[in-house]
């Protein structure tokens, strides 16, 4: 096999292959040398996934900057695990950089299920119910270390003023693309909300490719642990526009009791993130902005 499909979004990005993750196991694991390895077709910008055997898989930061964030999933994993009603992650390994790779990467164990789709949702209603529940364990967790969501970066964290910027730019990038009148009034709407400022424990990226769901279409696993943390509860509301279908949304936003105002701070930051993942990517991953499309369609469809 030869490279990976990773389209080249950073100017930092290493190069990976399958011949490269072989020669890295081989080097350090050698117990694992012999094992089947495939590449898992993935749109994401965050690692290179491969899957190695049929219990364990490989992840590499595409990009040196995300590679600290191994070790501090790792720190989490073990901790939360007891916490919450479905399987997560855990690291089996951390791999040493190389000349070949210069940073950190890290083996896991292989979690069953397929990632859930929009348009294919076989139990709707169950998996709004699970990813509820989920939420809800998150929130309720109560540990004395309590990190920031997305350590060294203000996204998750940050009053919604300071995605302001940023977002107006985005939509004005999407002119032509997008409604814009739209979209600027639905951003007004959600900057306008208020926030106490209150932080609980959120996962901060449920979106589908973090999902796992069994054949029922019921949730089997959350994955992506790197940027869990405390911050504004709003942030765990990404499944409503990102995944379930309407009918189910106030079955999902009355399990976790969600008032008017984290609501829209919830759309809020779901549209500002696909607003700018769309104006970012619509030329270099059509995957990844095709769905940040689907997304911003959601958010600014009138109630049904």
């Amino acid at each position: 096999m030869g490279l990976v499909s990773h389209r080249k979004v950073y100017a930092d990005q290493a190069e990976i292959d399958t011949p490269l993750v072989r020669e890295l196991v081989a080097a350090q694991f050698p117990q694992w040398a012999g094992l089947p390895l495939e590449p898992v077709d993935s749109s994401g910008l965050v690692n290179a996934i491969y899957r190695l055997g049929s219990d364990l898989s490989v992840r590499l930061p595409l990009r040196p900057s995300s590679i600290d964030a191994i070790r501090r999933e790792q720190a989490k994993l073990a901790t939360l695990a007891p916490f919450l009603p479905v399987a997560i992650p855990s690291v089996e390994a951390i791999g040493s950089p190389t000349d070949a790779y210069p940073g950190e990467w890290s083996v896991h164990r292989w979690l069953t299920g397929r990632h859930p789709s929009p348009d294919a949702l076989a139990d709707p209603r169950g998996l709004a119910t699970d990813l509820a529940a989920f939420v809800d364990a998150f929130r309720r967790i109560d540990l004395p270390d309590r990190p920031p969501a997305y350590p060294g970066e203000r996204r998750t964290r940050a009053p919604m003023v300071e995605l302001d910027s940023s977002t107006r730019k985005a939509i004005g990038e999407l002119d032509g693309l997008i409604d814009t009148r739209a979209a600027l009034a639905s951003w007004e709407e959600s900057l306008a909300a208020p926030y106490d400022g209150r932080e609980v424990w959120v996962h901060s990226d449920l979106t589908p490719g973090n999902l796992l769901v069994s054949a029922e279409g019921r949730l089997t696993a959350v994955l992506d642990f790197e940027t869990c943390g405390v911050g504004d509860p709003a942030c765990d509301l990404f499944p409503v526009w990102h995944l379930l279908p309407a009918e189910v949304r106030d079955e999902f936003r009355a399990a976790l009791d969600v008032d008017d105002a984290t609501w829209l701070r919830g759309r809020g930051r779901v549209l500002s993130q696909a607003l700018i993942v769309w104006s970012h990517q619509k030329d270099t991953n059509p995957a990844i902005a095709n769905y940040a499309r689907h997304v911003i369609g959601e958010v600014l469809a009138p109630p049904r």
